[in-house]
Formats: structure tokens, sequence, C-alpha cells
């Protein structure tokens, strides 16, 4: 992750992502660059319009937020709360069961 954060960092300071520029930051926040590792990642921006990759993503969060936030209704609780007690029982069940068969060799 430091190497896109690197990158980004060095993009929205009007910087081009190199990897003599990517390797300096790095170096600068006190990790040791691999040199393979950014150039793979400058290659792979290659060509990348990296504004319009953070507006999509940012827009995905967004989107994604409202339904993680969602509230669960009492049925759901209920059904959950059902779901779980039902687990239970078979562990116990298997639990008996397993007791029995060392019973029997």
């Amino acid at each position: 992750m430091e190497y896109v954060y690197a990158a980004m960092l060095l993009h929205k300071a009007g910087q081009k992502v190199e990897e003599g520029s990517l390797t300096k930051v790095l170096d600068a926040a006190g990790v040791k660059a691999d040199p393979a590792r950014a150039k793979a990642l400058v290659a792979a921006l290659e060509g990348v319009n990296i504004d319009e990759a953070i507006k999509s993503a940012a827009q995905m969060q967004v989107a994604a937020a409202p339904a993680a936030a969602a509230p669960a209704d009492d049925s759901a609780k209920k059904a959950e709360e059902a779901r779980q007690k039902e687990e239970d029982s078979k562990k116990g069940e298997q639990q008996a069961a397993a007791g029995l068969s060392a019973l029997f060799g």
C-alpha cells in the first residue's frame, strides 16, 4: 500500500509518477523501496487517469455505505436468533453423539 500512497502523493503534488520519484518518496517515509515493485506500479499506472480512478472509487464507497449502515428490523433479528439457537442445538447433539461413539470404540 505504501507504493500506492506514494504514487497518489506524487500525483496530488502535480509530479509525474516515475520510478525514481516514487523511490524518493518511499525513502523519505522510511520505507526501503523495492525497485521491482516501483517499476511494476509505474507500469500498471501507465495510461490510467488517476483522478477518474479516485472519483470512481469514492462513488463506490458512497453507494455501498447506506447498505452497510441499514439497521436490521425485528424479524431479521428474530430469524438470526432462531438460526443461532438451532446451530447451538445441533452442536450439542453432535457432541453427545461423539461421546456415545467413544463408549463403543
